[in-house]
């Protein structure tokens, strides 16, 4: 769908983990390929422009972030992914779970904290969605065939239009990346870039 058709008055900007350990170079997951990726794909450059255009058109914007609770398993172990969250990496309170440097909130916009991997599970965010009166969401963040995959599929199921920002989201690698939008997704989700998302594509 063209993006002359996004009606901004019903739109949302979701941000999905854009936190220092899973895309910073000096972050848990830089050793794993995620910055290398990150910076690939310009992602903060292209999340700024994305918030800056939301923020102008007085839209909702929702940060999601992973976190790992200390105290506890309470992240489980029932899945290969769970496991390799914690115990220190996106600590809840450390440096490794902020937002990256120029992604932070601001003071009105919610920052969604969570432990499993879609945005929709274990938060308020349908709720929030509904309330602000939300029938589209743009999605970015990372990472593209984790926790945006999953995220972008629960708005699908909750009944949202989905619209998933192909190079404001990264992955480990180009490989896993690609494997969400040439794939996994192909049947769930819209695919624009942020200039066609913001309408200043060349």
């Amino acid at each position: 769908m063209d993006a002359t058709a996004l009606d901004t008055t019903t739109t949302a900007l979701l941000l999905v983990d854009l936190q220092n350990d899973n895309a910073h170079p000096d972050g848990a997951y830089a050793s794993f390929g995620a910055a290398d990726h990150a910076r690939e794909q310009d992602l903060v450059a292209h999340v700024r422009q994305l918030l800056d255009w939301a923020r102008e058109n007085s839209m909702p914007v929702i940060h999601n972030r992973i976190v790992f609770y200390p105290g506890g398993n309470f992240g489980g172990a029932n899945a290969p992914i769970f496991r390799m969250i914690g115990p220190e990496s996106l600590k809840l309170g450390s440096w490794g779970a902020d937002a990256l440097e120029g992604l932070e909130a601001m003071p009105n916009e919610p920052i969604l904290i969570r432990n499993r991997m879609s945005s929709f599970n274990g938060t308020g965010l349908d709720v929030l969605l509904r309330n602000a009166g939300v029938t589209t969401v743009v999605v970015a963040g990372v990472w593209t065939n984790m926790a945006v995959e999953h995220t972008v599929r629960d708005a699908a199921d909750h009944g949202y239009r989905s619209i998933l920002v192909t190079d404001a989201t990264s992955s480990i690698n180009a490989d896993w990346h690609d494997a969400a939008l040439n794939y996994a997704l192909t049947n769930i989700a819209e695919f624009q870039s942020t200039g066609q998302v913001t309408g200043t594509a060349a």
